[in-house]
């Protein structure tokens, strides 16, 4: 999954709302995008909400959403918080340490 590609996409203003009538989510029950936990019986849902995702047309969309948004609970783009979370920190990581290399 490539973040970076998604944040400047959007930075380009190349973001649209339209996209979620396209989504096949849209029939589904949104509680499995949104479980209780990420252990236990949550890992199920998140499974289920996954699978969705990974059919669905607009799967890049809605994770652009996502992080433009900062959208910080369930499963957008077939990602779960975790792993948008993580993400996240390994794009800022990375200019953080390219800048360190330039210094020394």
């Amino acid at each position: 999954m490539v973040i970076t590609g998604l944040l400047s996409e959007h930075a380009a203003g190349d973001a649209r709302l339209d996209w979620w009538q396209a989504a096949a989510c849209r029939t589904a029950d949104p509680d499995i995008f949104f479980p209780v936990s990420a252990h236990g019986p949550g890992q199920h849902d998140i499974a289920r909400a996954k699978e969705i995702c990974a059919r669905c047309p607009v799967r890049r969309q809605c994770l652009q959403f996502a992080l433009a948004t900062h959208q910080v609970h369930g499963v957008w783009g077939g990602t779960t918080e975790e792993e948008r979370r993580l993400e996240m920190h390994a794009v800022a990581t990375v200019p953080a340490q390219r800048e360190g290399r330039a210094e020394g």
